[in-house]
Order: C-alpha cells, then structure tokens, then sequence
C-alpha cells in the first residue's frame, strides 16, 4: 500500500484553518463599513447579498476549472482570488466599490472552498481513515480565532484597515506557503474530454441534503438568539447562549466526526445523528423553556456538524462525475440552503409563530435522516 501523503494532510489543515480565519477577520468590521458609507440596514443587507452572488458564480466555475487544472492549481488561484480581495471592502470609498469588493470576496472564497474540498478528497483517498471532518474542524477554529484576533484588535484601538492588511498578509502567506506541499495537479485530474451531463439522481439527492443541512444551519445562526429572547423571554446575554452552544457542539462533532465515521460508517453516523437532533430539537420545542431550548440548539449542531463533510466526501466518488464538479454542485445547493434559510423561518413565523417556523428545521432534519442512504459513497 502507498504511504498516505501526510505532508499534503497538513499543509491542506492550513489552508482551510486559513480561509476560515480570514473569512472571520473581515466580519467584525462590517459595522465600521456601513458607519464610514453611511448606509441604511436595508442598503448594507443588499450589499452583502454580492458576496453570496460571487459565491454562486465562483463555487460552479472552481468546479468545472478544478476537473480540468487540478485542485491545487485552483487552490493557490482561488486563495489568492480571496486574500487580495480581502481588505477591499474596508477600503471601499463608495457604496458601489464595496458591492464590487464584496463580489470578488464572495467569488474567491467559493471557489477556495470547492477546491480545497476536492483536494481534501483525493488526500483522503490515500489515506488509510476518514479524515474530512477533521479538515473542517480546522475550517471552524480558524474561525474562532481569526474573531478573536479581531476582537483583541479591536479592543486594542487597532484600525480596521491595519488589522484587515495584517490578517490577510499572516494568513494568505500561510496559505501560499501551504499549497507548496499539496499533491500535484495529476493527483485528480479525471474527467479529460467529459462533456456536460445533467446532474444524475444521485447527485440531485445530495444536494437536497446540503441544502437542507444548511438551511437548518442559516436559521440557527438568524434565529436561536431571537427566539430566546422574544418568544422565551430570556436577557440577551442568555440568548447569545444558543448560538454559542450550536456552535460549540458542531465544532465537538467535528473533530469526534472521523473516527465515528471509521466505526459507524456514513449512512449510520448522518440517520443517527440526524434523527437524535430532530427528536432533540423538536422535544425542546415543545418544552419551550430555555435551558431545553439551548440543549436543542446544541443537539442540532452536533446533529448536522458531519453533514458536509459526508456529503462533500460522497459527491467527489460518484461514478462518472468529476470530484471537483460534484463537490461544486451539492455545494451550491448547500449555500442557497443556507440563504434561504433565515427568510423562510421568518416567513413561516409570519403566519403561524417562531416556534412553529423553528418545527421546520425539525422537519429538514427528519427527512435527512430518511434519506441517509444516499450519502453511501
């Protein structure tokens, strides 16, 4: 058997404890953004909506670019897509600029994530164990530390630009210093001469799981510290609780996700734990009492904390599909999921109450749970 590139492992946690970083490094700043161009909340809701645009153009065309160039071709062009475009939102000077800066934010970062997937893939391929949750643990805590780095910064009277510039040099560097030692670009080139095919069954049932994964996952994040709030009326500092508890349990999940992959397999790990959240959720729901409610958040972040990564794995081994085509359709089902999460709740809840807006998470997470077998690799 050949050695598992360990090298590639490494250098690729990097990469996506980097993109994770700096993703977060850029997010405490947007209150800065909107005061400096004096935007309304409508006019800067709109303008962040051009990132989630550049994303859905950038995540299709990494995919179709990655079958082609291999992935670490697009890695190192997509990351540095991401971190030069980076700073630009802060140093937009009119509204205008910003949505164009945030556009090419959105379409780098899209395309990083394809890639760096699909790279993940073929590492994993060669490797004797599961190991992509593992990577996307490094993609959360990335995250908790580039918003902590910028908290402290921020505490510290640090300008927003300043800050921004070194973020995006400490980790852009990383990342370019890190594509150094992934696999070559032969390592899964595998669809020369593939013409386009329309997206076979199997395809079309993991993208429904992405998207429901992350619609549930948009409406945690829009919506836990709400319903605390104003429909259990409990202070802000306990209904920040919930989302810090969703967020905590999908980072547990995470980094406990490879080996209970390796001992339950995938369609058992997503029934199970998809099922457990859904009767979690759900139960808490109905007790409608807070301390059930975080409980319920928690069980729904631990419950879908695998979801993609499973389903990333499985949409980069469907025969006749390209990995990187795979990966880059359920993921761009995935983010409309988490898009049109938030405003759905909020729609449901318009006609009936949160609550019962909230039962439709419970839902989605039921019908994965029906579905797991085609996340069956």
């Amino acid at each position: 058997m050949q050695n598992p590139p360990t090298t590639a492992r490494v250098a690729l946690a990097v990469v996506f404890f980097a993109n994770g970083a700096g993703l977060a490094s850029w997010v405490p700043h947007i209150p800065m953004v909107q005061m400096k161009l004096a935007l309304a909340p409508g006019v800067l809701g709109l303008a962040l909506l051009s990132m989630a645009a550049g994303a859905l153009v950038g995540i299709p065309l990494s995919g179709w670019v990655t079958g082609r160039a291999g992935s670490r071709t697009v890695v190192r062009a997509s990351a540095a897509l991401f971190f030069g475009a980076l700073l630009l939102p802060v140093l937009a000077p009119t509204l205008p600029a910003l949505v164009a800066a945030l556009f090419l934010v959105g379409a780098g970062n899209g395309a990083l994530d394809v890639s760096m997937n699909a790279h993940a893939v073929a590492v994993e391929a060669r490797w004797p164990r599961p190991i992509m949750s593992s990577l996307h643990a490094m993609w959360s805590v990335g995250g908790l530390a580039g918003a902590g780095l910028a908290a402290l910064a921020l505490r510290a009277g640090t300008s927003s630009v300043a800050h921004v510039a070194g973020a995006t040099l400490c980790f852009g560097l990383a990342t370019a210093i890190a594509s150094l030692a992934l696999m070559p670009p032969a390592a899964d080139v595998r669809d020369e001469g593939r013409r386009f095919a329309l997206p076979s069954g199997a395809l079309v049932g993991l993208g429904a799981i992405a998207f429901l994964a992350l619609l549930s996952e948009g409406a945690m994040g829009d919506w836990s510290a709400i319903y605390l709030q104003r429909s259990l009326g409990t202070s802000a500092a306990t209904a920040a609780l919930g989302f810090a508890a969703f967020s905590l349990a999908m980072a547990a999940g995470r980094f406990l996700g490879d080996a209970l992959v390796a001992r339950l397999g995938d369609t058992r790990l997503v029934r199970l734990c998809t099922a457990a959240a859904a009767l979690g959720f759900g139960g808490a729901l109905l007790l409608g009492r807070p301390g059930a409610a975080i409980a319920g958040f928690a069980a729904v972040g631990f419950g879908i904390a695998n979801l993609i990564p499973i389903v990333f794995r499985a949409a980069g081994r469907l025969p006749g599909v390209a990995p990187s085509e795979g990966i880059a359709a359920v993921g761009t089902a995935g983010y409309v999921g988490l898009l049109a999460g938030p405003p759905l709740i909020g729609l449901v809840a318009d006609a009936v109450t949160l609550p019962g807006a909230l039962a439709v998470v419970v839902g989605a997470l039921g019908w994965i749970a029906f579905a797991a077998g085609r996340v069956r690799a």
